[in-house]
C-alpha cells in the first residue's frame, strides 16, 4: 500500500491506473469568433470593443480628442468671452439710450418752460445797447447794439430763404420761369466727348448683360451697365476711366471662410469698435449744456427748471429797470 503527502501528488504512476480511473484529459474551450456568442450574449466583437473602450483613455481626454482634465478648449473660453461681451455691450446701449432720451426730453422741456425767458433777455439786452448807443452816439455802442439786435431777430442766409432758388448771381432761371409763369427750359444735355465715347463702347461690349453665362452674372452685368450708362450720360470721362479698370480687375473673389477662433477674434473686435463709438457719444451728452444741467439734479430735473425759471425771472426783472433808467 503506498501513502500520499497531504495535499501533495500522488507517488505511484498514473499508467498502473485502469483506463477508466485515470483523470479525464483537460478539454480546450471552444474557440470563440465574433459570430458566436459568449455565456452573456455578447459577441466577441463587442466584448473586445468594450475592453478596449474601458482600458483605453477617454477620446476627450486625449490631445486630439479634447482637453485633459475637464479644461474648456481655447474656442469655447472665447466664445463665453464674446457671450460676455455682448451682454455688457448690451447693457451698455441701454444706458447710453436712456441717458439721450432723458437729455432729448429734459431739452425739450427746457425750451418749452424757460425759452420765453431767454428770448425776453436777449430783447432786453438789445433794447438796452440801442438805448446806451442813442444816448452816447458812440460808433462802438452803435456796433454793439447791432450786435445785439442781430441775436434778437438774425438774418437768415440767402439758402435758407429760397431754397436754392436764388444765390450771388440773382434768381435762378428755373425760379424766374416760375415766377413769371414761364415754361421752365430743361437743363442743357451734355454732349460727351470723344474720349467718353471710345470707353462707353468699349465697356458696354464688353460688360453687356447678354454676354451672361448664368443669372448672378447677368445681375451683376446689369448692375455694373447702369452705372456706366450714368457715368456716359454726363460726360464722366474719368469714372468711366475707374470703371474700365474695375471691369478689368474682374469680380471680387469672395474671402475664405474663417475659422471658429477668427470669427470669434473679429466679433470681438467689432464689439469693442462698437463700444468706443458709444463712449464717445455718452461723453458728447454729458458735456453738453443740457447733459451738464440734467447731471445737476438726476433725480429731480422739474425742479432744476423750476430754479433756473426764478434766476431768470430776477435776471428780467434787473434788465428791465437797467432799461427804464437809461430811457428816463
Amino acid at each position: 500500500m503506498t501513502h500520499e503527502a497531504a495535499g501533495g501528488p500522488p507517488t505511484r504512476n498514473d499508467d498502473d491506473r485502469p483506463d477508466d480511473a485515470r483523470p479525464a484529459e483537460p478539454q480546450t474551450a471552444p474557440e470563440v469568433t465574433d459570430a458566436d456568442p459568449d455565456a452573456s450574449g455578447s459577441s466577441a466583437g463587442e466584448a473586445s470593443a468594450a475592453a478596449s473602450s474601458s482600458d483605453s483613455p477617454d477620446a476627450s481626454d486625449s490631445p486630439d480628442g479634447g482637453p485633459q482634465g475637464g479644461e474648456e478648449r481655447p474656442e469655447a473660453r472665447l466664445a463665453k468671452a464674446v457671450q460676455v461681451a455682448e451682454q455688457a455691450l448690451i447693457e451698455f446701449e441701454i444706458a447710453v439710450e436712456t441717458f439721450r432720451v432723458e437729455v432729448e426730453n429734459f431739452s425739450r422741456l427746457h425750451h418749452q418752460k424757460l425759452g420765453p425767458m431767454y428770448a425776453r433777455l436777449d430783447e432786453l439786452d438789445a433794447q438796452i445797447a440801442e438805448a446806451r448807443a442813442a444816448r452816447t452816439g458812440d460808433p462802438e455802442d452803435l456796433r454793439k447794439a447791432k450786435e445785439a439786435r442781430d441775436i434778437v431777430m438774425p438774418m437768415p442766409g440767402v439758402d435758407e430763404l429760397f431754397h436754392d432758388w436764388m444765390d450771388s448771381d440773382g434768381l435762378s432761371p428755373e425760379a424766374s420761369a416760375m415766377l413769371t409763369e414761364q415754361p421752365v427750359r430743361p437743363p442743357k444735355r451734355v454732349r460727351p466727348s470723344e474720349e467718353a465715347r471710345r470707353l462707353y463702347r468699349e465697356l458696354a461690349r464688353k460688360a453687356h448683360p447678354d454676354l451672361a453665362q448664368d443669372e448672378p452674372e447677368r445681375e451683376r452685368r446689369d448692375e455694373f451697365i447702369t452705372r456706366v450708362n450714368a457715368a456716359y450720360g454726363r460726360g464722366d470721362v474719368e469714372l468711366l476711366k475707374e470703371l474700365a479698370a474695375e471691369w478689368a480687375a474682374g469680380p471680387a473673389k469672395p474671402l475664405p471662410p474663417l475659422s471658429e477662433s477668427e470669427e470669434l477674434y473679429a466679433r470681438l473686435e467689432w464689439l469693442s469698435r462698437r463700444k468706443e463709438l458709444l463712449t464717445v457719444l455718452a461723453k458728447e451728452l454729458e458735456e453738453s449744456a443740457i447733459g451738464s444741467m440734467l447731471r445737476m439734479a438726476p433725480d429731480d430735473p422739474d425742479q432744476l427748471l423750476e430754479d433756473i425759471g426764478d434766476q431768470l425771472l430776477g435776471e428780467v426783472s434787473r434788465r428791465e429797470a437797467e432799461l427804464a433808467e437809461l430811457v428816463q
